[in-house]
């Protein structure tokens, strides 16, 4: 079962009871400049902006990039205030040895960590999308000629995923696991626990198909993630950036009982439609293994040897519901 709640979540963390949330996944908005008003209608309208809308090389369409270099002190200010406030919102909702999953970029993690440990929470690791990227790597713009072996930064192959935890309230974490059900990470299996680098691959096409969102996260990583926040596989996941609804649909995927916030009226449709169509595919994994079924594929050219991570994919079996005639909440009954 979902809830989506077209609102700001600072609103709607003030509003929420105490200690009424397990886990938190999320993938927030990093440069703030991106996703205003006027920076989406640019994105939406292929003009760019604040985004980066790269050319296709090689036959690939490479996705809009937020340019996050281009934020100046101020804005890097306002982006760990920002994070301070929403921190200090979020910690009341949780229950103690709640987990807080935050995506991150590698320019921008330090002030996360710093403004949410400000907040209260406990920084613990960090576990690494490793993805083909085409991210980073570039020659000096303007200059390529003149400096063919120079690149401004190193080739992105990874995107941090933040971990932190509000304290436990108990002595030890097995009794705050009796008592709140949390404080620990559900393992892959017994004798499999979760790692901290995970291959993935970018968001297939079947996926990017259901939603153009330019943030959306592929199905197999969301599943692993959202699966190992709730240790006993008990409890409320939150998404209160919710944008494509990725975080959603693998909770729904899997089983849990989740929550999703979105501000933006259109990212906010757009989830409604595509959360089931998500959640329904690949309906043997539920982010209890690394791979999905089938061996990795065999791609030949050099630019696609990171493409090995890509998982083997299964046909789509999608599971539409009627649109619910409510907005602000909907919910969903499992099958």
């Amino acid at each position: 079962m979902y809830h989506l709640h077209h609102a700001n979540c600072f609103d709607w963390l003030r509003e929420r009871p105490p200690q009424s949330l397990h886990a938190v996944c999320t993938d927030p908005p990093y440069g703030l400049l991106e996703f205003t008003e006027k920076e989406v209608s640019k994105l939406r309208a292929g003009r760019g902006g604040v985004w980066r809308l790269p050319p296709t090389i090689g036959g690939s369409k490479r996705d809009p990039l937020p340019r996050f270099t281009v934020l100046n002190d101020a804005q890097k200010q306002n982006l760990a205030t920002f994070f301070l406030d929403w921190g200090k919102l979020l910690l009341p909702a949780l229950v103690p040895g709640a987990h807080v999953c935050v995506a991150g970029h590698p320019i921008m993690q330090h002030l996360v960590q710093g403004a949410l440990t400000e907040a209260g929470f406990e920084v613990r690791t960090a576990i690494m999308r490793l993805y083909f990227s085409f991210r980073g790597g570039d020659r000096p713009k303007n200059a390529e000629r003149e400096f063919p072996e120079v690149c401004v930064t190193p080739k992105g192959a990874y995107e941090p995923w933040m971990l932190f935890r509000k304290p436990i309230a108990e002595k030890t974490v097995a009794e705050n696991l009796r008592r709140w059900k949390t404080g620990g990470l559900r393992r892959l299996g017994p004798d499999k626990p979760l790692p901290d680098s995970i291959p993935s691959g970018r968001t297939p096409d079947r996926e990017e198909a259901i939603s153009d969102h330019p943030c959306l996260k592929p199905q197999h990583f969301m599943r692993i993630i959202v699966r190992s926040l709730l240790p006993l596989g008990e409890g409320v996941v939150l998404d209160p950036f919710m944008g494509s609804g990725s975080t959603i649909a693998a909770a729904d995927a899997i089983g849990y009982e989740a929550i999703g916030v979105e501000l933006d009226d259109a990212y906010f449709r757009q989830a409604e439609h595509s959360i089931p169509r998500l959640a329904a595919l690949y309906p043997d994994f539920t982010g209890n293994e690394l791979m999905t079924n089938g061996s990795l594929p065999t791609l030949g050219s050099d630019d696609s040897q990171q493409m090995s991570l890509v998982l083997a994919e299964q046909p789509a079996l999608y599971r539409v519901k009627p649109r619910p005639k409510t907005r602000r909440k909907v919910e969903k009954a499992k099958e």
